[in-house]
C-alpha cells in the first residue's frame, strides 16, 4: 500500500470543490487543536508519553485526511490551503515547545523557521494571498519524517530502557526531514518566483 498519494483512483483526476464542512478539514481542524494539547502535557506536567500519544494522533489524522479527500472525492480548495497551514504550524508549535521544554536546542527551530520566514515574505511580496501551488512529493516525505522523529525525541526522555537507541533514531530521522525541509523550500522558492512573475507579465499584459 503506496503512503504518498494513498487512495487516490487512477484515471479519475482530483478536482478540489468549494466544499468547507467535510470530513478531512475536519481532521485538520483536530491536527490544530492537538497543539495546545501538547503544549499543556509536556511544559506544564511534563507527560511526555501522553504527548507522544498526541503527536501519533496527529501525524495519523494529516494522513488520514489525505487519504479520505482522494479516495471519497472530497478534496477542496479550503483543504488544500489549510493542510500544509496545519502542518507548518504544527511543526513550528511543537519545535517551540521542545525548545522550551528543553529537549532540543533553539537551532532546531531556527533550521525549521529560516526556510518559511523567506517563503512567506517572497509570498507576500507577489501574491495577496495563498500562492496556491502543490505539495511536493519531497515535501510530503519532509513533513513525515519530522511528524516521526519528533514523537521519538519525545519518546526518548522516557525511562523505557532504550532511550539511546531511540535519542539517535530520532535525530537521524529528523536530520533527514530538515534536509527535506531546505529542498522543499528552495523547489518552492524557485517555484513561487516562476508564478509571481508569470503573473507580473499577465497583469502587465493586460494593463
Amino acid at each position: 500500500m503506496k503512503f504518498i498519494g494513498a487512495g487516490a483512483r487512477p484515471g479519475r483526476p482530483q478536482v478540489d470543490h468549494d466544499l468547507v464542512f467535510t470530513i478531512p478539514n475536519l481532521l485538520t481542524v483536530v491536527r490544530f487543536m492537538g497543539v495546545p494539547l501538547f503544549m499543556w502535557l509536556v511544559l506544564a506536567q511534563k507527560e511526555y508519553g501522553a504527548g507522544v500519544i498526541v503527536l501519533a494522533v496527529m501525524a495519523g489524522t494529516d494522513w488520514i485526511d489525505g487519504y479520505i479527500a482522494r479516495r471519497f472525492d472530497q478534496a477542496s480548495r479550503l483543504g488544500r490551503v489549510l493542510d500544509p497551514i496545519a502542518d507548518r504550524l504544527a511543526l513550528l508549535a511543537v519545535a517551540c515547545t521542545l525548545v522550551i521544554a528543553g529537549v532540543v536546542h533553539w537551532l532546531y527551530l531556527a533550521a525549521l523557521v529560516v526556510p518559511d520566514a523567506v517563503l512567506l515574505a517572497l509570498t507576500l511580496s507577489f501574491f495577496r494571498g495563498h500562492p496556491d501551488l502543490p505539495v511536493s512529493v519531497v515535501g510530503k516525505v519532509r513533513t513525515g519524517l519530522l511528524l516521526l522523529g519528533t514523537p521519538l525525541l519525545v519518546l526518548s526522555r522516557l525511562d523505557t530502557g532504550v532511550s539511546d537507541q531511540l535519542f539517535i533514531a530520532a535525530w537521524v530521522v529528523l536530520g533527514l526531514g530538515l534536509i527535506g525541509h531546505w529542498v522543499a523550500a528552495y523547489n518552492y522558492f524557485w517555484a513561487i518566483l516562476r508564478k509571481g512573475r508569470e503573473l507580473k507579465q499577465h497583469d502587465g499584459g493586460n494593463g
